[in-house]
């Protein structure tokens, strides 16, 4: 019998087996469907940032210069080519190996989270957003870019499809909605747009200074 424990390593493993591709394949997606969505995800970020499923560190480039930088993932493949990276960017990060549910963080330590292309295959969305919510500053920001669930009926079927071999393979989801997520979580939002047919959104929200 498979266990929800036996699950999360498998998707562990296959993202780690698929740190060496992860590149490639994400730029020809990026273009295809993302087109600037990361620069604009970076530009939204102010002060000490954390960047929660950093991967590959593709994100990297693309901060401005003044913000202090961390980056957690889970796969240690994917967090060795962001080193590399950053190394050849010349940019200081912090990168550590971390799980999304339980970020290995202090209350209220980030002016900015940052998750790009991520919480797509986060197990638990919920839990990641807590998460995010409780390292971010009262008055700091969110940013998130994903492929979520498409306004069109058709294309929602094509996304229930793939789900059948996403999911047990590698852990991604198609159909999450996390506009509605990061409202119930008591954010504030700020900004949100979907394009593509309503498959990519971007959205930017704020933790209540009061809360």
């Amino acid at each position: 019998m498979t266990t929800e424990r036996d699950r999360h390593q498998r998707w562990h493993r296959y993202w780690d087996k698929h740190a060496r591709t992860y590149d490639r394949e994400m730029r020809l997606m990026d273009r295809i469907f993302f087109a600037g969505s990361r620069q604009w995800a970076c530009e939204q970020a102010t002060g000490d940032t954390l960047e929660v499923a950093i991967g590959t560190g593709l994100n990297l480039e693309s901060y401005p210069d003044d913000v202090t930088l961390t980056g957690v993932d889970l796969s240690a493949e994917m967090l060795e080519v962001a080193r590399k990276r950053a190394e050849q960017l010349g940019r200081s990060v912090e990168l550590r190996q971390a799980n999304a549910h339980e970020l290995p963080f202090a209350d209220a330590s980030f002016d900015t989270v940052v998750c790009t292309l991520g919480l797509c295959t986060i197990p638990e969305e919920r839990t990641a957003i807590d998460e995010m919510r409780r390292v971010t500053r009262p008055g700091g920001r969110l940013v998130l870019l994903d492929h979520v669930e498409a306004a069109s009926g058709p294309v929602r079927l094509i996304q229930r499809g793939l789900e059948l071999v996403t999911v047990p393979l590698g852990g991604e989801h198609f159909l999450r909605r996390p506009f509605n997520t990061v409202r119930a979580a008591g954010f504030e939002i700020e900004h949100r747009e979907r394009f593509k047919h309503g498959l990519v959104e971007r959205l930017t929200a704020r933790r209540p200074v009061d809360a």
